[in-house]
């Protein structure tokens, strides 16, 4: 059997003996089998220390079952040595418990205390305590209604595999006339489409909707405002997350996307500004996410080729919804009318500044008839840079990665070439490289305008079948780019010819044309050629003629 040090024994020996008697004991947490409790909370066990004489609690831990009997030791001794208020430290005469293997281990620890350790089948103090537990955990509101529970989640089920994010961009609102239960329109913003937060936002107004989108776009925004802003938001939301929220620390950078349906945990809740943010809903919130819900599905059913094309079209269908079974409301049916708001999404983009160009890379290039130009899509954002070796560290591990063998790692990283655009765009340009064979070269090329005489530098990718793609089109005279060029041609000249191309989501979201490591969805490693390496000459400009 473990015991005190002596130092131990002669410290707590030093602290004043008072005429009290301590009740002590370990319990589960589980004796409610209500199904309001948490299910994390009743898988411990509670550890508690009463003063009988004075009626307080001077210590208390949860500890995992399988913890070992020392547990019992160490939380007497922070009843001992530091209380909790008011209580002072002190060591007690007697000790009182009900479990004969307790008393028994108790006895052989603590025998160089003076403290007397006896048996009893009752501890009132305690037996009170957990009783005012079990009627707390009684009285908490289950998350959702119980009549609705199983079918709100079976709903979210349902949202998670329609996969709106897949096409609708969180600016993209859909409109749902309910005229119901005090509630007129929701505007439901889809999360998603940047791999990070999935979910249906439901907002109350239009007013809260373009306050809060236009507070976090805001530069000069701290974490406190930020924190203020989303709990101003009027709105009733369903989030989706990762089953184990203990994930280890190279999955930080994991998509929810990715993981099969059972590791996929709904949420619902509620934020408003006088409440903040709760993730229970009431039985009429319930019965307006549902509807909601129910009325989304049908109308991402109905029109899901419409909303997946480039541009958000104008639809609306109305909907005859049947209402749960178990619901008490005297009609068993509600009408409900979606609509789409393409006026709405111009507002919110150009809130977010989406219409004004942050580079001259996003002018969409002449083409050049020798070159495919159908890889990286027209809106994509696109940087030359470097990252530095320790990103890339981090890179290889939370992305897609393809290496062309051990890098010299001189200067200060690997130079590459960032191409931002929508999730899906991002996975379909990675799903093409990967198609042809992988990246082999990253170029940059001569190119002219024989009709006006303007000089072009051509940014090309080169896959391992030999197909050469515009990525991007650089006056030739531009100092920015020259300058640009500079810096790239000595990172690679440091490498020894290698450099990277980075795919990145996060076009349309608080990190467009300022990616974060989270956003970087792919990583392809690839030499550096020269137009001599190339071996094509200049590319000549060949005007697109059309015929009516």
């Amino acid at each position: 059997m473990t015991s005190f040090n002596r130092s131990t024994s002669r410290r707590l020996k030093k602290l004043s003996q008072i005429p009290s008697v301590w009740e002590g004991d370990r319990r589960p947490l589980s004796s409610s089998q209500t199904q309001n409790s948490d299910p994390e909370f009743n898988k411990g066990e509670c550890i508690l220390w009463v003063d009988g004489s004075q009626g307080v609690v001077r210590g208390m831990d949860v500890v995992a079952p399988e913890t070992g009997p020392e547990a019992i030791v160490r939380t007497l001794m922070r009843a001992m040595e530091h209380p909790h208020s008011p209580a002072k430290p002190a060591r007690p005469q007697r000790i009182v418990v009900k479990d004969r293997e307790i008393q028994f281990y108790l006895r052989g620890v603590l025998q160089d205390l003076d403290i007397a350790i006896d048996y009893t089948p009752e501890l009132p103090l305690i037996d009170e305590l957990f009783r005012g537990f079990t009627e707390i955990l009684d009285s908490q509101v289950p998350d959702l209604p119980p009549q609705y529970a199983q079918l709100l989640r079976e709903k979210a089920f349902e949202i998670w595999q329609t996969a709106p994010w897949e096409f609708l961009e969180e600016q993209q609102i859909l409109s749902i006339e309910i005229n119901k239960w005090d509630v007129g329109t929701l505007y439901a913003s889809v999360m998603g489409m940047l791999g990070m937060e999935y979910g249906i936002l439901l907002y109350r107004s239009e007013e809260s909707l373009k306050q809060f989108r236009a507070t976090v776009l805001r530069e000069d925004q701290s974490q406190g405002r930020l924190e203020e802003a989303f709990l101003r938001q009027d709105c009733l939301f369903l989030t989706f997350e990762h089953a184990d929220d203990t994930e280890e620390e190279d999955d930080e950078f994991s998509d929810l996307a990715d993981f099969p349906l059972s590791e996929i945990d709904p949420t619902f809740g509620n934020i408003h500004p006088l409440e903040g943010l709760r993730s229970v809903l009431y039985e009429e919130e319930a019965l307006v996410v549902f509807v909601a819900i129910e009325s989304l599905c049908r109308f991402i059913h109905d029109y899901r080729h419409q909303l997946d094309d480039e541009t958000f079209p104008s639809l609306s269908h109305r909907y005859r919804i049947s209402l749960p079974e178990s619901s008490d409301e005297p009609t068993k049916s509600a009408s409900v009318a979606v609509s789409s708001m393409p006026q709405l999404a111009a507002e919110l983009e150009e809130i977010a500044g989406f219409d004004t160009l942050e580079d001259e890379s996003e002018l969409p290039p002449p083409i050049f008839r020798s070159l495919r130009d159908d890889l990286i899509p027209e809106d994509s954002f696109l940087s030359l840079g470097v990252v530095s070796w320790e990103m890339l560290d981090y890179l290889r591990k939370g992305a897609k990665y393809q290496t062309t063998g051990e890098i010299t790692q001189a200067g200060d990283g690997l130079p590459v070439i960032l191409i931002q655009t929508s999730r899906p765009k991002a996975k379909t340009v990675i799903e093409s490289i990967e198609q042809a064979g992988g990246l082999k070269a990253i170029c940059f090329n001569p190119g002219a305008d024989p009709f006006d005489g303007a000089r072009y530098d051509l940014g090309l990718l080169q896959t391992e079948n030999d197909e050469l793609f515009l990525f991007g089109e650089f006056e030739d005279d531009d100092p920015i780019h020259v300058e640009a060029r500079k810096k790239w041609n000595q990172r690679c000249k440091n490498t020894k010819g290698y450099c990277g191309l980075i795919i990145a989501k996060g076009l349309t979201g608080a990190s467009r044309g300022n990616p974060q490591l989270r956003d970087m969805m792919a990583l392809f490693e690839a030499q550096f050629f020269s137009p001599k390496d190339l071996g094509i000459g200049t590319l000549q400009l060949m005007p697109q003629l059309q015929f009516e």
